[in-house]
Order: C-alpha cells, then structure tokens, then sequence
C-alpha cells in the first residue's frame, strides 16, 4: 500500500528528508559507509592474524607485536595493513618482499635484545 501523497517529510537521524532524492543520498551514505566497516574489520583482523604470526616467529610478548609491524610499516613507507598481509602471505609460503624481511629482522633482533 501506498503512502499518501501528503504525508510529512520522513526524518532520518535529527533532519527531515523532502523526498526521494534526499532518501536515495542517505543509502548512498550508509552503503558506503558499511563498504569502510567492513574494510575496517578485514583490517583489524588481518592485523591480529600478523601479529600473531611475529609474536610467534620471533618468540616475543603479545605487546611486542604491534611495535613490530608498525616499525617495520615505517621503515619500508608501506602501509601496516598491507605489511600485515604480506606477513600472513608468507605463512602460505609466499616470499615476503626484501625490504619487508630486512626491516621485520632488523626489529625483531632489537626486540630480542631489548
């Protein structure tokens, strides 16, 4: 059944959206915005799946793990998601990239001997 032609303007959140444009721009907003949540909960967990594989490799403490990757991310000007990916990768057998490797060993020995 259909509305009726006069019914009051629909309101979303704390404004009244005039019609169906304005209603076609807000899924537009949510929809991408739930495409930036899921990107971000593949990120985080393909964050933890790196840090873990370091914490593993290297022998070291659960809170050591994210210094690591963030340091080597820096190192290299690679983004700590991609750098994440390129350690899980690895576990597949994947070569992890020379400057990725060099940075991920130069950071685990310091962590070691710290």
């Amino acid at each position: 059944m259909l509305p009726p032609q006069n019914e009051p303007a629909v309101r979303v959140g704390a404004r009244p959206l005039a019609g169906r444009d304005d209603l076609l721009h807000k899924i537009s907003e949510l929809q991408n915005e739930i495409g930036q949540l899921h990107n971000a909960v593949v990120s985080h967990a393909v964050v933890d799946q790196a840090i873990g594989v370091v914490i593993a490799v290297g022998g070291l403490r659960p809170d050591q793990g994210f210094e690591i990757l963030r340091h080597v991310s820096q190192t290299t000007n690679i983004k700590l998601r991609q750098v994440a990916e390129q350690i899980v990768d690895c576990t597949y057998g994947e070569s992890l990239p020379d400057d990725i490797r060099q940075a991920l060993d130069v950071a685990l020995s310091t962590a070691r001997s710290a």
